[in-house]
């Protein structure tokens, strides 16, 4: 998929990353350039020094640069993250394609688990990030949080997401959780002829910051929700403060359920999985929830409602490009841009009816035509 063209030397931060960092540039980071056919640059770094071993994935930059979260992981291999993050890249671009941010698409990702956190990794991230001159915005995405994002920041300013104290518009976990329950309310209305949750059963696969958000949403407007994460403090904490029913990581694909709201990795949608799932839509968090596009053939054959990842999920990107807003963030605007998501969705699906095709490729060949006509102008 990948090959290697060259190893470059550390391409330097700034001279005003250097007196945030306040000491002097670092040379023993490692950055290889890797040639992927469709992508504008992917790039790898290793540095010894502070154990860092991540990935920068542009995909695409017609619209603007390219914002996408900033992912850790403990990946098996860098061939599994490789593949993450160029799939999440291009799922970037079509997210602020459809949502009409004006960016592009991109994604980074760190291999390893969270547990190895640390000041000097975050400011070698930093310096990776600032490498790209720009063409890459990094923001908060699975396992990094606003402090991390702020330590990336004293080496780079290709950073959102952080804290209202600092002219930033927070965490996006709020935003991308209220979008996708509009977003489910929706696909509701499309399977059940009423957007009306009352005593539906959704099944929550994930209860992170984002999934967590959710399903406060979703018992609040009556909805009988089941969870599952394989952090079990986060269900407890959910199951005593709601009363939602706590089930087994793999049981998750068989209870009784009207909705499944995918919240957590991607790929969940497969081979093992699809045959099992007895609900009439799909709508939740997780990115890259099919784990390939036959499954969204599948989907659409069954009739069941499938609301594409990177339209539903578009909430948190939508209120971090508001910081690109002339006049800097306003909460109003992004909140009124993350209410037309259901519309977009009802878009897609207006697609996928008259052309009768996957709602997955709908939303794919809507994304590539404003990309298109974008480039074309």
């Amino acid at each position: 998929m990948a090959s290697r063209v060259g190893v470059a030397k550390l391409l330097r931060p700034s001279p005003r990353a250097f007196l945030l960092l306040g000491q002097p540039p670092d040379t023993s980071m490692e950055i290889t350039e890797l040639s992927i056919d469709g992508y504008e640059r992917v790039v790898r770094a290793k540095d010894p020094e502070s154990g860092l071993h991540a990935i920068i994935s542009v995909h695409d930059t017609t619209l603007g640069p390219a914002l996408g979260g900033m992912r850790m992981w403990p990946y098996a291999s860098e061939d599994e993250a490789l593949t993450d993050v160029l799939r999440l890249s291009r799922g970037m671009t079509f997210k602020s394609a459809i949502a009409h941010t004006g960016l592009g698409g991109g994604k980074s990702v760190i291999l390893g688990d969270p547990s190895i956190k640390s000041e000097a990794l975050f400011l070698a991230m930093g310096r990776f990030v600032d490498s790209l001159d720009g063409l890459y915005v990094t923001a908060e995405d699975m396992n990094i949080g606003v402090s991390d994002l702020e330590t990336v920041r004293r080496a780079t300013r290709h950073v959102t997401g952080l804290s209202r104290d600092d002219g930033g518009s927070g965490n996006p976990s709020p935003y991308t959780a209220y979008g996708v329950f509009l977003g489910l309310k929706a696909a509701c209305g499309r399977a059940f002829g009423s957007e009306d949750i009352t005593g539906k059963k959704v099944a929550v696969q994930g209860v992170g910051a984002t999934g967590s958000a959710l399903v406060e949403r979703l018992v609040k407007d009556g909805a009988i929700v089941s969870v599952t994460d394989r952090n079990e403090e986060r269900v407890q904490a959910l199951v005593d403060a709601h009363g939602v029913q706590a089930v087994g990581a793999d049981e998750i694909y068989d209870v009784d359920m009207d909705v499944f709201a995918p919240c957590a990795m991607g790929a969940v949608v497969n081979d093992d999985t699809i045959g099992r799932l007895k609900c009439k839509a799909i709508a939740g968090v997780a990115n890259n929830v099919l784990a390939e596009p036959q499954h969204g053939r599948e989907l659409f054959e069954k009739k069941v409602v499938y609301a594409p990842d990177y339209v539903i999920n578009a909430g948190g990107i939508v209120n971090v490009s508001v910081e690109f807003r002339e006049g800097g963030y306003d909460e109003g605007v992004a909140v009124e841009r993350i209410q037309r998501i259901p519309e977009a969705l009802r878009e897609v699906w207006q697609i996928s009816d008259s052309e009768k095709i996957p709602t997955s490729d709908a939303a794919d060949r809507l994304a590539q035509q404003i990309v298109e006509r974008s480039r074309s102008a």
